[in-house]
């Protein structure tokens, strides 16, 4: 399970950690009927290693705090995917 905090409206899509630990996920995509969502949950499955369908957006659909959760994936496998895109 991810929290994340998504900045629509950037130059390019990137996942960043804060000074404090927390996840920002910066999308290109417009916060207009679900376009960054979309992208949120495209670029999630990517950047993982997953299909789409299985990212769930659990909480944040209308807020830029979000809860996702990626179904069937190891957390060990999780956290070193998370870490590699962390640099």
């Amino acid at each position: 399970m991810l929290h994340l905090r998504a900045k629509p409206n950037t130059r390019a899509n990137q996942l960043l950690r804060a000074a404090d630990g927390s996840l920002t996920i910066r999308l290109k995509a417009p916060p207009q009927e679900g376009q960054a969502n979309a992208v949120l949950l495209a670029f999630l499955a990517d950047a993982f290693g997953v299909p789409k369908a299985r990212i769930e957006l659990l909480s944040g659909p209308t807020s830029p705090f979000k809860k996702a959760n990626i179904q069937g994936l190891d957390e060990a496998v999780g956290q070193a995917h998370l870490t590699q895109l962390l640099g």
